[in-house]
């Protein structure tokens, strides 16, 4: 599976070395500011006291930079599993690896031919984010570019997730995915109408479980409302990456429990350097 940064990702930026620029504290410090208020680079401009072409070059480099690290460590999957079969309520669920949903992060409307492909069924325009987390929200697996008007089951197909999945265990997965065994195990609830005492607790329970993946990304687009609640005022193809650093972001803030971004300037970056 495809990690998310962990907390050591933004220190790491902050720790390399740079022979020109302004250092990697600010460097990291303009594009968090950026990607928390949603600010245009003429405002962030204005507060830094910095150039606009630099805060877009920041922005730009820190983010690509970010995104580039991936956590090295397996996941507790053991600690995950049984944290499934908790939120389901049985021990069926106890390999479950996660759960998988996608959502829609709005953009400006992109020029061109093919700009068509990004109006999805609720009619505007957007990137798909396809993610799946663990048993406590935390994203742990992430991939996002594919146009708004793709089907969810098509993009699953496309993503590394698919050709590699976790060995022995399942993802959980709502009805708009298909029920698969092979190569990626994928468990859904029964269509409806649902027959049977059976049918209808096994929905039950994997409605429990599999409602994680909601309240993530709702959680998620509460934090980064500037994010994912409004069209994103950059090119559509550099909103992936602005999108991957707000899903490694949510899981440091989501890890280190803090209540929201300022915490974690003023936790990591501040007073650690």
């Amino acid at each position: 599976m495809t990690r998310t940064p962990d907390p050591g990702v933004l220190l790491d930026l902050l720790c390399q070395e740079r022979r020109h620029g302004w250092g990697a504290t600010i460097e990291t410090l303009v594009s968090l500011f950026w990607l928390a208020s949603g600010a245009s680079y003429r405002v962030v401009s204005r507060v830094f006291g910095m150039p606009r072409s630099t805060v877009h070059r920041i922005v730009h480099r820190v983010t690509e930079e970010e995104v580039a690290i991936r956590q090295k460590t397996p996941e507790d999957l053991e600690e995950v599993t049984r944290g499934f079969a908790w939120l389901a309520r049985h021990c069926a669920f106890v390999k479950a690896a996660g759960a998988i949903d996608g959502c829609h992060v709005c953009i400006k409307p992109p020029g061109g031919p093919d700009g068509h492909c990004y109006r999805n069924r609720k009619l505007f325009s957007s990137i798909i984010l396809q993610a799946v987390c663990d048993h406590q929200g935390r994203f742990i697996d992430t991939y996002v570019g594919w146009p708004g008007s793709v089907h969810d089951s098509r993009v699953l197909r496309q993503s590394p997730l698919y050709k590699s999945p976790p060995p022995g265990h399942f993802i959980l997965a709502d009805g708009g995915y298909p029920c698969l065994q092979h190569p990626l195990p994928l468990i859904t609830p029964y269509k409806r109408p649902v027959r049977g005492v059976g049918a209808q607790r096994f929905n039950w329970h994997h409605s429990r479980a599999c409602f994680i993946i909601e309240r993530a990304f709702g959680m998620m687009k509460t934090r980064f409302r500037a994010i994912f609640l409004q069209a994103l005022e950059v090119h559509h193809t550099f909103v992936p990456h602005v999108s991957s650093h707000s899903t490694g972001l949510f899981r440091i803030l989501r890890k280190s429990k803090s209540k929201n971004i300022n915490y974690f300037l003023r936790r990591y970056i501040i007073f650690d350097h």
